[in-house]
Order: C-alpha cells, then structure tokens, then sequence
C-alpha cells in the first residue's frame, strides 16, 4: 500500500484550517515557493541570489534577468519527492526587453494527486462502503511575473516581481494570495557580485474559503478536529543577502563561490543562528567550470541543531552536489539533494533544461547574405 493512501482528507483539511484560523502569520507560510528551481542553484544549496544570470533568476533573483542576452530563454524542471508521492514542476520563460531591461514568467507547482477521500466511507448507520472512497489532489501554485532594469549607476540593477499564489485542496478548501518580491545586484569590477532579495517585501495575503458538506463536519466532528473556518494567512517578509566571487584560473576555465544569508522574520527557527524576530540561515556554494561547456558543483545548507540524547546540541549540515553540461543552445544540470530535512536526509536526482532561443530575424538576415 502506497504512503499516500494513509492520508484522508480531513488530515489535510485540518492543516490549512490550522494556519488560516490561528495566527495570520505562521512559520512556513507558502513554504513551497522555498524549494527551489534549476539544478545549477540546487547542487550549489540555493546559493544563487548574487550570481544567478540565466532565466532561473525570475525565482531566485529578478535582477539577474539583465544578463540574459539570448532572444528567448526557456527553463523547465520535474522532480519528484517521498518516493514519487509529491511533485515539484517549473518552467520559466525570459525574454530581453532592450538592452537595459527584461522581463520574466515562472510557474511553479509542488502537489500531491490521487489522494483518497475517506470522509463518505461509513455512513450514519455505521456501514462501511468503499464504493464511496473517491480521490483529489492537494496543490499549491506560483505564478511570477519579473521584470529588471539596469539603473544609470554603473553595476547597480534592479528588479522585483509580483506574485499570484493559488492553493487548493481538492474542492473542499482553496486560497488566492498576492505578493511583491523587491531586489537589487551591485556589479564590482569583473569578479565581485552582490545581491539583495526581499521576498514577500509588502507581506502576501493568502485567503482561505472552505466548502464543506454536513458529513464532512460530522468527521471532522467526531475524530476531534476544528472544523475550518474562512480567514486569512499572511507570510511576513524574508532577506536574502548574496556575495559571488568569480575568478578566471586558465584558458576558459574558472572558479566562482558564493554564500547567501536569509534572514526569516517570522520569529525564531531552528537554524544556525537563531534569534528572535529575526533568525539567519547561512548557505554557500562552489562551481568549477569550463566555458559554458560543463561545470562541476557542491554546496552547504540547511543548517540545524539537533537535540542529543544527552540533551546537548549537535549542528547538522546538508552537502550537495551537482554536474552541468551546455551544448549550443541547450543545457542540461543535474543534482544531488534533499528538499530540506537534514535529519531523515531524503535525497532526490533533481534534472533541469535551459534553452536558449535565437532571434529569428538574425538567422533571416544571415541566410540572405550567404
């Protein structure tokens, strides 16, 4: 028997009554937009916001965008997580505006489908009938829209994006939530990046409505749940801080690092460093690279204390690793990760592709002059 056919439905009802009828700002809050997207980031441990250049920086950071000079960039990602039961799927789209600006989609969606529904299995008199088990998928969805633009100052660009979130669980609960992410990368010289990224900068509104039958709150009723209610969830704001250093070894071949600090203010975490409002979370990463042809990659993340036996603390760290190989217009990025529980360690092959779109109008142009 499948892990997913232990999960009846008013589980999953519960959890989002929890969060849209107690504090209007819970921890984890559209925790699904934090996974990530691209292999390249990932097998760095999301280490992306200063150096990111490709279309992946519609999520990681917008302001990278400006460094995108094909005349279409397409991205795209599956992964699956929890043996097969949870999928994560991207796919982005950038595209250069002139030469100081550009703008992006992405759309992302983490689900779980084919969840049964065993709120109708025993009727009023006690009977069971599995004919009533029917099934539903548990969704959230992001979709962004970017947009950059290099300023008058040399090295300075900024961006932002503003976010529609959709979340469903089957048709008994959905919410609709609008967020502005704001960000900004200072260029020094040809080797030194730094990005800044204020994710949810206004906060991000979610609004929860249920639509629940009679039998379903006499469930919910009888196995002691709350029975959920309309209301609000509000993710608080989230800084990311981003150093790249990128430097030239021989011929095309190059080394470049990068750390990243994401300061959570929604209280304290289990994280390296854990204060109140506001707790850091450190993560870095390091590719090696020939050209655009290949590139190898490893980072460090998810960093947590866990409690001993002996009721001492012990720091925990998440490696990652990765592998990227280009071919004219298109690449391929491979890593090795977890979706974020140093404990159990529940590590994924996580496959990317970018391709790179010319303009049509160039290869017109050159085929009339040969």
């Amino acid at each position: 028997m499948k892990l997913k056919h232990l999960f009846p439905a008013f589980i999953a009802l519960s959890a989002t009554s929890v969060l849209a009828q107690g504090d209007l700002a819970p921890k984890y809050s559209n925790e699904f937009l934090s996974i990530g997207v691209g292999a390249n980031s990932l097998g760095m441990s999301n280490a992306s916001v200063a150096g990111v250049n490709d279309v992946t920086a519609g999520y990681w950071n917008p302001v990278g965008l400006t460094e995108v000079k094909d005349f279409l960039q397409i991205g795209a990602m599956h992964a699956e997580y929890f043996a097969g039961i949870a999928k994560y799927d991207y796919i982005g789209i950038a595209k250069p505006i002139d030469d100081m600006s550009t703008a992006a989609f992405t759309f992302i969606r983490f689900g779980v489908d084919d969840i049964p529904n065993t709120t109708q299995l025993i009727d009023a008199s006690g009977n069971i009938d599995y004919d009533k088990i029917t099934t539903f998928s548990a969704g959230d969805y992001g979709f962004l829209f970017s947009y950059a633009r290099k300023m008058p100052i040399e090295g300075l660009s900024v961006g932002g994006n503003f976010k529609i979130i959709y979340r469903h669980v089957g048709d008994f609960a959905r919410s609709w939530g609008f967020g502005i992410d704001a960000a900004a990368t200072y260029k020094l010289g040809e080797k030194w990046k730094f990005g800044f990224m204020m994710r949810d900068a206004t906060s991000t509104f979610n609004a929860w409505s249920y639509n629940l039958d009679d039998q379903m709150i006499e469930t919910f009723e009888l196995t002691g749940n709350e029975i959920p209610q309309n209301g609000l969830e509000l993710t608080l704001p989230k800084m990311i801080l981003g150093a790249s250093f990128r430097q030239p070894i021989v011929k095309d071949f190059y080394v470049r690092s990068e750390i990243n600090f994401d300061l959570n203010t929604d209280g304290r975490r289990n994280v390296l460093i854990r204060t109140s409002p506001i707790s850091i979370d450190p993560h870095m990463g390091i590719e090696l690279g020939y050209g655009k042809w290949v590139a190898l990659r490893a980072g460090i993340g998810n960093m947590q204390w866990i409690k001993n036996p002996d009721l001492t603390e012990s720091l925990t760290l998440q490696p990652n690793i990765g592998i990227g190989v280009g071919f004219k217009d298109v690449r391929i990025d491979y890593a090795f990760t977890d979706i974020g529980d140093a404990s159990v360690a529940l590590y994924s092959h996580i496959f990317s592709l970018r391709f790179s779109i010319s303009d049509p109008k160039l290869k017109e142009s050159a085929s009339s002059t040969e």
